[in-house]
Parts: C-alpha cells; sequence; structure tokens
C-alpha cells in the first residue's frame, strides 16, 4: 500500500483533539488513514514569526509523522485573511457582496502555496499518494508538478463551489481552475458542487466533460471529478453516550429548561451559516404563536472564528442585537426564551446537549455539507428521538431528506417547520430518525477516507 500524504492548511496535533465533535472525527479519520499507510501530514502550525524558516518542524505521533511550518505576520494577513478568507470563502458560499478581489492578497496566496510547495517537497517519495484538503490550497499540486512531481494527486474541496455566473466573478478565475485540474482526482461534497464545477470546466474553459463518470479532459490531461459526502466518526461520537460528562451536560439542559422543549443550533459565528435569520424566524415563531413561550427555550452555541476580519465582526454585533430583542420582548422573570453561547464546547457535552434538545435547527445559507445535523441525528435516544430542522442549501440536504426541510431565507418558513416539529408525534418522530440514522451510521467519515484514497489510487498519476 502506498504511503498517504495529507497537505491541509492546519494540521490537527493530537492533544488538540476532541475540541469539537465534527473537528475531531475529520481528524481521527485522516489520523487512521495516516496510520494505516504510514504517512505524513503537513501544514501551516498556526504560528506567525517575522523570519519564517521553510524548514518543516517534524513530530511523530502515533505512527503519524506530522510536519508544520510557520507563517510571516504578512503571509498571515494576505493569504489566510485575506484571498482564502476573504476573497474565497464568501464567492464559494455565494456572497460576492462581501468578496474582496486584492491583487495583494492573490499575490500572498500564490506565494504560501510555493512556500508550502517547496518544504513539503523534499518529503515526497515517489510513489506517495497526496491528498491536498480545501480552498486554501487549491493551487498546490500545480506548484508540485512544476517541480517534477508525477505523484498521484487528489484534491478535496469542503465548501460549496458556486455557480459560474457567480465564479467568473473572480479575477483570473480561469487560471486557478487549471491549477485544480492538474490534480487527478478533485472531490466535491456533494452533486450539486460537483454539477456547477463541471459547468464551469465546459462552459468557461472549452473541456470535454462526462458527467456521468466526472471525467475531465482538457489540453490533452484528464481528470476525475466525483462528489464524496463526508460523514462523522459515528463509533467514536456514539460511544460518549456512555460518558459521565456527555451525561451530567444533558441533566444540566433539561434541568435549567424546566420542563419547556429544549431547541439546538450550533454554528461556527460566520455569516454563511444564517445566524441573524435563523433569529428572524425564531422571533416570527413567537409572533405567531405567543404562548408557545411557555413550551420552548431556543440555545444557540456560537463560537468566534475569524475575528480579525471585520465581516465576521459585524455578524456577532448583529446576533447578539437580534438575540437582546426577542428577550426584551418575550422574557420574563423566569423565563428566558434564547440564550446565546459565545464559546466552544467539547464533543461529550455537544452530545450531552444534542441528547437534551428535541428539536435541532441547522439553517446555513449555504453549506458544504454539515456535521452539526449528522451529530444531531447520532446522538438521539432511539424511543424518543428529537426533529431535525435542516436547510434545503447545506449539502447534508441531499442525504438527509427526511428532515424537516426549510427555506432559511423565510422567517415563514422557519417559523412553520419550529411548529411543526413542536407538534409532531412519537411515531413520526422515529421514522424519520430511522430513515436518517442509516445515512449517517453508514456513510461515515472511514467510508469517506476509504472511498477517496481508494479511487485516487486507482487512477493512473
Amino acid at each position: 500500500m502506498p504511503r498517504l500524504i495529507v497537505i491541509s492548511n492546519r494540521v490537527a496535533v493530537p492533544h488538540a483533539r476532541g475540541k469539537a465533535g465534527a473537528q475531531g472525527g475529520l481528524a481521527g479519520a485522516l489520523t487512521a488513514a495516516l496510520e494505516k499507510a504510514g504517512g505524513l501530514w503537513f501544514g501551516w502550525s498556526g504560528k506567525e514569526v517575522d523570519d519564517p524558516s521553510d524548514q518543516p518542524k517534524v513530530g511523530e505521533f502515533g505512527g503519524v509523522t506530522m510536519a508544520t511550518i510557520d507563517l510571516a505576520p504578512q503571509d498571515v494577513e494576505e493569504y489566510y485573511n485575506g484571498y482564502a478568507n476573504s476573497t474565497l470563502w464568501p464567492l464559494f458560499h455565494y456572497r460576492i457582496d462581501l468578496t474582496q478581489y486584492e491583487r495583494d492578497f492573490g499575490l500572498g496566496y500564490e506565494r504560501v502555496n510555493e512556500r508550502f510547495a517547496a518544504s513539503v517537497a523534499p518529503m515526497i517519495q515517489p510513489d506517495d499518494l497526496i491528498w491536498v484538503h480545501d480552498y486554501h490550497l487549491i493551487p498546490l499540486g500545480e506548484r508540485l508538478r512544476a517541480r517534477g512531481f508525477r505523484n498521484r494527486m487528489g484534491f478535496f474541496l469542503h465548501t460549496p463551489w458556486p455557480p459560474t455566473r457567480l465564479f467568473v466573478s473572480l479575477p483570473f478565475h480561469e487560471r486557478l481552475v487549471r491549477t485544480m485540474l492538474e490534480y487527478d482526482l478533485i472531490g466535491f461534497q456533494c452533486g450539486e458542487w460537483l454539477e456547477s464545477f463541471l459547468h464551469y470546466c465546459g462552459k468557461e474553459l472549452g473541456a470535454e466533460v462526462d458527467e456521468a463518470t466526472g471525467r475531465i479532459e482538457l489540453d490533452g490531461k484528464c481528470v476525475i471529478a466525483r462528489a464524496y459526502p463526508i460523514g462523522i466518526d459515528y463509533e467514536r461520537f456514539t460511544a460518549l453516550r456512555d460518558d459521565g460528562e456527555a451525561r451530567q451536560t444533558a441533566q444540566r439542559v433539561l434541568s435549567s429548561t424546566r420542563r419547556r422543549t429544549a431547541m439546538i443550533g450550533v454554528d461556527r459565528l460566520d455569516y454563511s451559516k444564517g445566524l441573524p435569520e435563523k433569529l428572524d424566524g425564531i422571533s416570527r415563531f413567537f409572533d405567531h404563536y405567543p404562548e408557545r413561550v411557555q413550551d420552548l427555550v431556543f440555545i444557540q452555541i456560537a463560537p468566534p472564528s475569524r475575528a480579525d476580519i471585520g465581516s465576521y465582526q459585524d455578524i456577532r454585533e448583529t446576533l447578539e442585537q437580534k438575540a437582546g430583542q426577542i428577550n426584551g420582548a418575550r422574557s420574563r422573570i423566569d423565563l428566558v426564551p434564547v440564550r446565546y453561547v459565545n464559546q466552544g464546547h467539547t464533543a461529550a457535552e455537544l452530545f450531552g446537549i444534542y441528547l437534551a434538545c428535541k428539536i435541532a435547527l441547522v439553517t446555513p445559507l449555504r453549506d458544504g455539507m454539515n456535521l452539526v445535523a449528522k451529530e444531531y441525528v447520532a446522538a438521539q435516544d432511539p424511543d424518543d428521538p428529537g426533529v431535525l430542522i435542516l436547510s434545503r442549501f447545506a449539502g447534508a440536504a441531499q442525504q438527509l431528506d427526511a428532515a424537516l426541510l426549510v427555506n432559511p431565507y423565510s422567517p415563514d418558513d422557519i417559523a412553520h417547520n419550529i411548529h411543526l416539529a413542536l407538534e409532531m408525534d412519537p411515531a413520526e418522530r422515529r421514522e424519520r430518525w430511522q430513515r436518517l440514522i442509516v445515512t449517517v451510521r453508514d456513510d461515515n467519515v472511514q467510508r469517506w477516507t476509504e472511498n477517496f484514497t481508494g479511487d485516487l489510487a486507482a487512477t493512473r498519476g
């Protein structure tokens, strides 16, 4: 079996695992794959230093070699905060109104991808499989090809891929996609994002595209693009059912709700997650059913992210304002309808929270997959499961169609589905959950890893 090299923006070192359930599952699956193949995980250390070395810091953890490099402050500003998170991230989530097209951002992005290539190159052996992850490192495969590497290389995009009419707003969009076509295998979260990419390749590049097989031919090269829906680490996550921290957290939530139905939302503090729109829907629900304030409490967990970017500061202020308005209008001496929690939780705590909440409100405006929805399903009591309300614009909606699918832009639709969830009888809740759990259990992160690496190994390179 060939050795596997995983390259991503950040490296999940072992002591950092478990701080968030979804991230822990992905890191655990990749680590397991690397252990099996005797592999290497390479990426940024997360540190900023004034004069970083191109020589990676290397450590061995459980049979896996982990190598990291530091970045200069200018690199972080232009590559990470700039092109990755102020240009590509909003564009890939259909938010061209927030997309910043700055020449320096693009130059920094190319510079850091070149640094990644230069630093990891001495560690690559001729037969290694190379698996590059996410929008931060799209050009990395092309940089390695330019250095003479002919290894089998795959790329997986964890975000959506936007429609062609939006993507062409990106300066040098053709150049960026041509670097993607230097990989042998390209993976997307779901069929919709794959279809958008294939449409772009055919319409804008004039490539020969076989939509049935995902085969793309251009300039004498052949690339395969397919959908690989990511899942959670099902066995690892459901094992938390017997964890003391999970049980204690569930009990704390139940005792604090005073017999009201608890509804949970867990999202990074990001404009793609539809948090203000979610609160607008909850406000509309209480407008339509004011008496239900005695029956429902909404808990929104929103850990901060990318605090150095202005649009993220704005979303936090907006969310706090809207939560305050709902509570100001609906609170009583002994009752607050919305609890806003601006911090992260361990996987065990999240399991307990999911178990205690009879409704999950997962309403991103656009999401590559969304593993919170799958974690919520996995944590439910089979005899008395909760109801998942899921945005139809999340990649997970294509798999979890037994959820209550909702338009996150419509406050009335959100309010209507909250009411349906509250009124749903136990038999329907069980029937829906039984259909959901099959996908969550079977299409897990281990299968995702095996499917992608197996297809990559089968390519010609």
